[in-house]
């Protein structure tokens, strides 16, 4: 039914049973399935915010009575499995008694994602100071009744400090920690903060933690302060992507609504304190011996760790609630880390340009280039920098979760089973990740399936699937090209091809979705060229972080547009840049230092704001001619 059917059932609740839970709720009569069972605590992946325009939230009926398909169910899940009973959990509201069966998230183990790939060691003159110190002392304890002293006051005397920012956990503990160690203990500062009084020598103990907090994956990385050698790093997905795969959708379900802010923070620090005992477990390191953390993330993710309401980053004119580096004790955030361990996040340049982007720029070293180069990180939120030591601008490009499969018919994340590289010549030949049957496709395969489309003919620079000229393509290719209803369609995989078990089909649609994606990234880029005023001929080079920009093919992404026309030469991978800023930034009080003044450097420009926006998005939807 639509948005605004009337239900005669005010007051009244239904049966809803939701499986593999098992789980049997009492729901609102008129309630959609995906806000009934979030709301019970149950995770039904909504990657597109749950507005009909991906097929993650898909459940099958099993009992009770089948509701009509909306066009949004045909459009998205096909005839197919719209026959076998599935609908969008989105668009079905709950009438009557039912059961359903939620459609199972593929297995985040096999999530090809970029961790901590590079360490600080690849980038050149960095002064490790990460600011944490650790003294070895010896402290006399109190003998005489009438000696006017505390414990305090003679540890303090004996470090050589008068402070008395202390957290009153280490006073409590304070009294055993002398008398057990016989008044040796070790004193560990971060500035003028006392983080931890320990018995004994820990003075080698000194490690830190880098986190990056993308909209997609987030990646922590352990670090010895002293060295900088990298002692282990975990990546995971964000759990926060059941309640939507891009920002705008998560800041709609945050929108002026403490419960559901409150639901996105938790999601966050619990999936941190996850990767703390995995890193801990991997290393040996305590995690106690953890006094430092630099979180990076974009504006939005920023917002949520700190349960900020992000309601009007999500409005015109997108202002942040704040934007200067913030410094607090880890367990304000309940961070299982030392309790006083300093948690450092960098600060945001503005709008939608967060401290991933300041990051980037520390990483990449594009603020000190004497030439003009450009750093995109591709990815859900893509931001782009141009420039050199003279001047930076800065932009939010934002793709969405479409190049990295969402929103596309048969599209998934790189995972295992994923398509992650096409090439068509008289036939089509695929690669899957891992080199198992394929189950769908992922960006860096879809970026280069246009590509090879383009090639053959079989789409136009429209991106439209050219159907009528399909006798001109070889034979095999010609019988891929099909019209099913009203709806174009491109065959990548029959059943059976490969060890598939099912079709895979690039529509009409899906290719509309890419180039909604890739147009956001490339009008990003030659909206800062225009500002600028630096044609493609006077860019150095071209530098791709990020998860999704790493592992897509630099040709493939030239054929169709996704970055400018430069020579291949002038494009070269960087990892996950943002990462390796955080760590700089983690090893090098130094480097933290530097990110407050490159983020009061950066000149950002807001697309939308611009008059020539419009036209330059649509004319870099298009894909390029052939020369």
């Amino acid at each position: 039914m639509s948005e605004g059917a009337c239900y005669h059932t005010a007051g009244m609740t239904v049966s809803l049973t939701v499986l593999p839970d098992n789980r049997e709720l009492q729901v609102p009569a008129g309630a959609t399935i995906l806000k009934a069972a979030q709301a019970a605590g149950i995770d039904i992946t909504a990657t597109c915010g749950g507005r009909g325009r991906c097929t993650s939230c898909r459940v099958k009926f099993l009992r009770g009575t089948v509701p009509p398909a909306t066009i949004m169910d045909e459009l998205q899940l096909g005839a197919d499995l719209v026959r076998e009973g599935y609908r969008l959990s989105c668009q079905c509201r709950v009438t009557e008694p039912v059961a359903v069966q939620v459609a199972p998230p593929l297995d985040e183990r096999a999530f090809q994602m970029l961790g901590a790939d590079r360490s600080i060691r690849d980038v050149a003159r960095v002064v490790i100071g990460a600011g944490i110190a650790k003294q070895v002392v010896k402290v006399p304890l109190p003998r005489e009744e009438h000696h006017q002293t505390s414990d305090l006051e003679e540890l303090l005397g004996v470090i050589g400090r008068t402070t008395d920012d202390i957290a009153p956990a280490i006073l409590r503990e304070l009294p055993l920690t002398l008398r057990d160690g016989g008044g040796e203990v070790t004193v560990t500062t971060f500035g003028r903060q006392v983080l931890a009084v320990e018995k004994g020598d820990t003075a080698l103990m000194k490690f830190g933690l880098a986190v990056d907090v993308g909209t997609t994956s987030v990646v922590s990385t352990l670090i010895e302060l002293e060295s900088g050698e990298q002692l282990a790093s975990v990546a995971s997905l964000n759990p926060q992507a059941v309640f939507g795969g891009d920002l705008m959708s998560r800041i709609a379900f945050a929108q002026f609504n403490p419960v559901n802010l409150r639901k996105l923070q938790t999601r966050i620090i619990g999936l941190l304190n996850q990767h703390v005992e995995e890193i801990v477990r991997q290393s040996g390191v305590l995690a106690k011996w953890i006094y430092k953390v630099v979180v990076v993330g974009n504006t939005c993710m920023h917002h949520i760790l700190l349960g900020i309401d992000p309601s009007y980053v999500g409005l015109a004119p997108y202002a942040p609630v704040m934007r200067h580096s913030l410094v607090l004790p880890a367990r304000e955030l309940f961070l299982k880390v030392n309790p006083e361990a300093r948690v450092c996040l960098l600060p945001i340049v503005a709008g939608f340009v967060g401290a991933d982007a300041v990051a980037v720029a520390l990483a990449t070293r594009i603020y000190e280039s004497s030439e003009v180069r450009i750093a995109v990180d591709i990815g859900t939120n893509g931001e782009v920098l141009l420039g050199s030591k003279a001047h930076l601008w800065a932009c939010s490009a934002p793709a969405g979760p479409a190049l990295e499969g969402a929103q596309i018919r048969h599209g998934m994340r790189g995972a295992l089973g994923a398509i992650d590289r096409v090439r068509i010549g008289d036939e089509v030949e695929i690669h899957t990740i891992g080199e198992v049957a394929p189950l769908g496709i992922c960006g860096s395969g879809i970026i280069d399936l246009l590509a090879g489309m383009l090639d053959q003919g079989i789409i136009d620079h429209s991106g439209l699937i050219r159907l009528e000229d399909r006798d001109r393509l070889a034979p095999r290719l010609r019988e891929r090209v099909v019209m099913r209803g009203e709806e174009r369609q491109f065959i990548l995989v029959r059943p059976g091809e490969a060890g598939a078990t099912g079709e895979i089909v690039l529509t009409q649609e899906d290719i509309r979705q890419v180039q909604l994606a890739k147009g956001a990234i490339a009008s990003g880029v030659a909206m800062l060229q225009h500002v600028a005023g630096i044609p493609s001929e006077q860019i150095a080079e071209l530098m791709l972080a990020g998860g999704f920009g790493n592992y897509m093919s630099i040709e493939s992404a030239l054929r169709i547009g996704l970055v400018p026309t430069l020579p291949a030469g002038k494009i070269r991978y960087v990892g996950n840049a943002a990462s390796l800023g955080a760590q700089l930034c983690l090893v090098s009080e130094a480097e933290r230092q530097r990110a407050d003044r490159i983020a009061r450097g950066i000149e950002h420009v807001s697309l939308a704001a611009h008059p020539a926006f419009q036209d330059l998005f649509v004319d870099c939807m298009n894909f390029p001619r052939r020369a």
